[in-house]
């Protein structure tokens, strides 16, 4: 029976040059904001913002996703461990059973906290470059899950964050982690964040909707955390403190941002209504 299902043992490391280990983790997180950041070429040049403030985004983009997702891993899913590990909450390293760090790499991201810290980040950038905050907020809201894609792609090559056992046909079994059929919640999560993107990037390209400042980021985040609740229905939990729990940390931290999309969908749109009737 198990011959119908996909037989999944990828090793998370490409290659070990010297000790130093080069993960797939890496290279597609590197890929997406690379990839993100072409396309945000494009808009730039189509909003009229300059090559400069492009040029600089990507080192804004890069500190507040990494910074602010290794925070929201250390504070909302380990916060018992790392409070008394400070050390290697900002340090790719980790003690060892002999009493001795190694170098393991950050081995926790949580996506609430890369948008978080994101967002602190692009309002730092936004008044250094002086860009409207809006306009920076939707021109990254259109390639945002497109990043998000990568990064759960990602999780599929470690083996990670994977779903709760199944029968379904195209069931993945993570042999890092056991022989049991499971659903391929990072798949899911990356073909979800995929159709996101290229939606919200073919309606701003076609003009469709006639909206105010703040429909992009409000559309984005929105679909974004709507699939990343119902999706977490079917993943094993991430820490133990989720056991028994009705709505896991995940689900529970993405409320706050889809209120704030509807938010900002419908501020955007009943502005836009304002300006038409005056």
């Amino acid at each position: 029976m198990n011959l119908l299902y996909i037989n999944w043992d990828i090793n998370p490391e490409i290659v070990n040059i010297l000790g130093l280990p080069i993960k797939y983790y890496g290279l597609l997180f590197l890929a997406g904001l690379v990839l993100s950041l072409n396309i945000l070429k494009r808009i730039y040049k189509k909003e009229g913002l300059s090559t400069q403030a492009h040029e600089a985004l990507f080192s804004y983009a890069l500190i507040g996703i990494l910074v602010g997702a290794r925070l929201g891993h250390c504070l909302f899913y380990d916060f018992d461990y790392y409070s008394q590990h400070p050390l290697e909450i900002f340090l790719p390293i980790q003690k060892g059973p002999d009493g001795v760090y190694h170098f393991t790499g950050f081995a926790g991201l949580a996506s609430h906290g890369g948008g978080i810290g994101l967002v602190i980040m692009l309002l730092i950038y936004a008044r250094k470059y002086s860009i409207p905050f809006m306009t920076v907020l939707d021109a990254i809201a259109i390639v945002l899950p497109l990043g998000g894609t990568f990064i759960r792609l990602a999780n599929l090559m470690n083996s990670e964050i994977i779903g709760v056992p199944t029968d379904v046909p195209w069931a993945f079994i993570f042999r890092q982690v056991d022989d049991l059929p499971r659903h391929p919640a990072q798949l899911y999560e990356a073909i979800s964040y995929f159709i996101i993107f290229l939606s919200v990037y073919f309606i701003y390209r076609k003009n469709i909707f006639k909206i105010g400042k703040g429909f992009y980021f409000g559309i984005s985040i929105l679909l974004i955390f709507i699939m990343r609740i119902l999706i977490e229905f079917i993943k094993v939990d991430q820490v133990e403190f989720e056991h028994g729990m009705s709505l896991n940390m995940g689900q529970l931290l993405s409320i706050p941002f889809v209120l704030l999309g509807l938010f900002f969908m419908i501020k955007s749109i009943l502005e836009k209504g304002k300006v038409k009737t005056t």
